[in-house]
């Protein structure tokens, strides 16, 4: 797992991939902080970081899987996935070498804006004026939820050896699980089982963390989700043998 990991580090590391990732998350989130009046903190006048925690998982549905998109689909195509499955290592080590690696890399994007935070921080009248305990969860919200994208990018990534696909597939899946059921659960037609069907969204969860009630089951409800994409991942790379 290691081995893997470490190689898919240096692969971001010496390609622009990472780089333009976290600086096009930075810009974006940027803009729409300071810049944009639609969503800009100095037009509202009012010291949150509501902008970055409710449109950065928005950002992160279309960045992240730019970044799992050739995790496997790209062995496949290139046929080094036959010289990586062959190493002694489990598939298991090989997935979650690849999820760290692209887990890393969102929290190396996300740890930046802390200076926004700093700053928002220092704009609150009196200095400090700033609801603390959301944005902690909030913050382990994103990170949770970048989590979870991830996960998905690589399941998307397993499924095809086409880059554009799995890229597609992992934006779909990610928006349906983030917003999608609860959007659906909104529809007049569930009665009782709207309830269940929005529980099982992760804007529902992201949420609940947003406002600071950080509850054992929310966490619980992302690291379930990771697991079992990793799981589905697992299940459809033994289905092909990469062969």
């Amino acid at each position: 797992m290691f081995a893997v990991f470490i190689k898919e580090i240096n692969s971001f590391l010496n390609s622009l991939i990472a780089y333009i990732v976290i600086a096009v998350f930075l810009t974006t989130i940027g803009l729409l902080m300071w810049v944009f009046p639609e969503s800009s903190i100095l037009e509202y006048g009012y010291a949150d970081m509501s902008t970055l925690f409710n449109l950065g998982p928005y950002v992160f549905m279309f960045l992240i899987p730019a970044i799992t998109m050739r995790f496997f689909a790209e062995e496949k195509r290139t046929g080094t996935n036959e010289l990586l499955f062959t190493r002694p290592m489990t598939a298991i080590d090989i997935i979650m070498g690849k999820y760290l690696a692209g887990f890393v890399l969102v929290v190396l994007s996300v740890l930046p804006t802390l200076l926004y935070f700093y700053s928002v921080y220092q704009l609150g009248k009196p200095v400090g004026n700033l609801d603390i305990s959301g944005t902690v969860g909030s913050y382990i919200g994103l990170l949770l939820l970048g989590g979870v994208f991830v996960s998905i990018g690589v399941f998307a990534s397993a499924i095809t050896d086409n880059q554009v696909v799995a890229f597609v597939v992992a934006v779909f899946l990610s928006f349906v699980l983030y917003s999608g059921l609860e959007s659906l659960a909104a529809i007049d037609i569930w009665g009782a089982s709207a309830l269940i069907l929005q529980q099982l969204s992760i804007v529902f969860h992201y949420g609940a963390l947003s406002r600071g009630l950080i509850d054992m089951s929310d966490i619980v409800y992302f690291l379930s989700v990771i697991g079992v994409m990793l799981l589905l991942t697992k299940l459809v790379l033994d289905a092909r043998k990469w062969s």
